[in-house]
Parts: C-alpha cells; structure tokens; sequence
C-alpha cells in the first residue's frame, strides 16, 4: 500500500533467501532521511495487538476513583495513572489521560553519593479491579521489546556495525517504559500531545484506526495515517547522539479526535540502562560524510548519559510528581 511514512518489513531481516543488502538500504534510507517508518512482518500475535486496547477500553472506563486509586503523584518513580491535562509537553498540558508502566523491580536502597536517577526503578502500579490488564500489559512489553530490540540490530548492521552493537545496554536492566494512552475528542482538535522528540533510542507506537499521529516534514506535518498490522517507529534522541545526527530523531505530535471519537494508543519507548553513556559509532566514510550533527534546542540540551536524560525529562512532563517526590533534583 501506498503511506506517506516508508514501510518496512522486518521478517526481511531474518529471512536467508532476503536481499539482505537492499533491506538494509530501505532501512538506513527510512531512518536517516525520515526517522519515522511503519514495521510489519514482526511476528506480534494478534490475539495480543488486540487484546492490549482491549484492557486500555476496560480500564479507562473504570470510575475515576477506581483509576485515581493508583495515581501516579503517589509513585517516585512516574507509574500509575495520569489525569487529562496532567502531564505537559513544552509547558503545555497534553489532552490525555494514560497510565506509565516501567519493569517490574523493587526500589534501589541508595546512598548519599548514588546518582538521583537510580530513584527511577521501582514497582509499578496495577488496578485491583482489572486485574487482568497487568498480564495482558506485561506480554505485550515483552513483544515489544523483542521487535524494538530487533529494529535495533538491523539498524546497527545498516550502519556498517555488529548486529549486536548496542546489546550491553540492553539486558535486564534496559529502561524501558509503557503507556497506554487514551485521548478524548475535544471541539477544537488542539494538543492531544504537543511536539516534541523521543529521548530513547526507539519508540514503537501501536495505534488504533483513528488517527492523529502527524511527523514533522520540512515546513509542515504529514499525518501517519494507521497502516492495519503495523508498529510506527521512531528514532530517538540517543540514536542521534551516537551517530553524529545521520540518523534522525525527528519532531512529531498528536492533534486530539474531533468530539464523540476517542483515540486509543500504546508506545513502548527503548532506553538502555539508566547508566549508559552514548558513545559515538566509528561510521563508514560515506555514512559520516552525510552526518548532519546533533541538532541544538536550547530548551531541550540533550544529555549523553541516559539516566540525565530521562530524569530530567520525566521532571518537565509531571511536575506535580516532581513537587511531591523530587524536590531535591529541581
């Protein structure tokens, strides 16, 4: 089918009998010159793509004294659930309600001298009235950490790299994180999330049949219309760093559902451990010829060090986190 995004199908990537020069290409094309890209071919059960915004529906229709049971205010480390117009993006609140899921692993007892990013590993927080959403929500994490973890290693070997250039910082104690996002039709079809860049490595998003999603494209925004089947990646902002900008982590948003419709929506976002420091890749001549460098946002420096980085963007996005739990580190 014809999308404005490239597709790509990661089965290719696997496959022996694949071309596996021109897959490599396509996927070096799609992430150096767009940054976003459709993934089919990746294996995910549909009883569990379908299961996942099963649960979403249930749990966002609990009552809200039932979802503000696990309210992330009460939670260090950013789980739980997060009212409409509660966590902002550039200052500005986003028109959704969500709840964040990390791993499941107990606090860090640390000491006077530990970084304060260890305080972000901790438990999450579940619903006792859908117990089940903690089964279905774990399940599908795990896939999309497969399929995101694969992206990854075909991205390194299209940069002239090891496959498994990037695996030590991605065992079990990778950061990876989840939100299963709902958002409301509003009149004026204003921020559901406004712009930004993800500061991880990838983001794979699993969207509904509604649409929203818009990626940032010269002047303007071409709309990442739903592709039935399919995964939206994206490059993030560490994946720039370690390349010198030749692969890109470009901008995009989330403008709300006209009133009467809402928009269901879950992003698995791959970070490495909270300890790792971005090094730069040594690229082929060619690929570093066409590296465009780090782009500079002065209200957005981007850190090397992972754990800075997602500190300090969990701390800008849920202030009201930040004022209960975090006033040391603002």
């Amino acid at each position: 089918m014809s999308t404005a995004l490239p597709l790509i199908d990661i089965s290719r990537f696997r496959d022996p009998s694949a071309d596996r020069a021109a897959f490599l290409a396509e996927l070096r094309e799609a992430a150096h010159v767009t940054g976003f890209f459709y993934v089919v071919g990746h294996g995910v059960p549909a009883e569990l793509t379908t299961g996942i915004f099963d649960v979403a529906r249930r749990f966002f229709a609990l009552p809200l004294e039932e979802r503000l049971e696990i309210e992330n205010v009460g939670s260090p480390q950013f789980r739980g659930y997060t009212r409409t117009g509660h966590e902002r993006t550039g200052g500005t609140p986003d028109w959704r309600e969500q709840l964040d899921i990390g791993p499941e692993r107990p606090v860090v007892d640390l000491g006077p001298d530990d970084p304060l990013w260890l305080r972000l590993i901790g438990p999450n927080q579940w619903p006792a009235a859908l117990p089940e959403l903690r089964a279905t929500t774990l399940a599908w994490q795990a896939e999309a950490l497969r399929v995101s973890r694969e992206v990854l290693r075909a991205l390194a070997a299209s940069l002239g790299q090891p496959e498994d250039y990037f695996d030590r910082w991605f065992d079990d104690e990778a950061s990876t994180h989840v939100k299963i996002v709902r958002y409301p039709g509003r009149p004026d079809r204003d921020q559901g999330v406004g712009a930004h860049k993800d500061y991880g490595y990838l983001a794979l998003l699993q969207q509904d049949d509604v649409g929203g999603l818009q990626v940032r494209s010269g002047d303007g925004w071409i709309d990442a219309v739903p592709v039935p089947g399919s995964f939206v990646v994206n490059i993030g902002e560490m994946l720039e760093i370690a390349t010198g900008g030749y692969l890109t982590a470009t901008r995009h948003r989330v403008v709300s559902p006209p009133v009467g419709v809402e928009r269901y929506s879950v992003p698995f976002f791959l970070g490495p451990r909270l300890d790792a420091v971005v090094e730069p890749i040594d690229l082929p001549p060619d690929l570093a010829a066409a590296a465009r460098g780090v782009a500079q946002d002065a209200d957005n420096p981007l850190h090397a060090a992972f754990g800075e980085n997602a500190l300090v963007g969990w701390l800008r996005s849920h202030p009201e986190v930040a004022r209960r739990w975090w006033g040391d580190a603002t």
